[in-house]
């Protein structure tokens, strides 16, 4: 993976935080009816069984922590959440505001592992990046994703199917068909594409 990639990610996530704050806007979300749609979503890879019983989850690219919000009402104690960001600054923000309501961090051992593994908008923004190298950094990321996770992960990105007018160059904008093939021949035989809500993305579920 490349680290000036990850050093410009990085730059442009903690510039977001310390001008908007523990808001949406600090993740470079429009607000938070959306956030907490996207976070509806991307749960869906909890599997029926899995419902009543206790589970571990990494929010990959986690912000300030926000998930923590959506997520408590709904599992209350039932769930162990784990946050990985990349932004000191967004892990500082987060055990600030959450405390010990989440394990939050910069880096993985390598060998760590949890249940489940969901990723919100961390590959949207890739800036004056060469589309095919951010596509190689995407892929990356999706593929430790899947090594991490025992049970499923999802993720959310933005569709190729937006309206043209209102895409943007520094943007990146994914083929739901070429994921679906991706993930179905590499991950599971258990792969749904969500592209049913008002919004210009999809998500991806992928259950094992």
């Amino acid at each position: 993976m490349s680290s000036s990639i990850l050093q410009q990610v990085n730059q442009y996530y903690s510039e977001k935080i310390q001008q908007f704050g523990l808001t949406p806007q600090g993740v470079d979300w429009n607000g938070e009816e959306s956030q907490f749609r996207r976070f509806y979503e991307l749960m869906r890879v909890v599997s029926d069984e899995n419902q009543g019983a206790e589970f571990s989850l990494l929010d990959y690219g986690c912000g300030y922590g926000g998930m923590i919000d959506f997520l408590t009402p709904i599992y209350a104690n039932r769930i162990e959440y784990h946050g990985l960001d990349i932004s000191a600054s967004m892990i500082e923000a987060a055990k600030e505001r959450y405390g010990n309501a989440g394990k939050f961090k910069t880096s993985l051992e390598q060998a760590e592992k949890f249940d489940y593994v969901v990723a919100s908008g961390i590959f949207n923004v890739k800036q004056e990046r060469p589309y095919h190298e951010w596509e190689d950094y995407v892929f990356s990321i999706i593929n430790d994703m899947h090594t991490r996770s025992t049970k499923g992960f999802s993720f959310n990105i933005l569709t190729s199917y937006s309206d043209k007018e209102f895409m943007k160059d520094y943007l990146y904008y994914a083929q739901p068909e070429e994921l679906f093939a991706y993930c179905k021949k590499n991950f599971s035989r258990k792969v749904a594409i969500l592209h049913d809500y008002p919004l210009y993305e999809f998500t991806v579920i992928v259950k094992k």
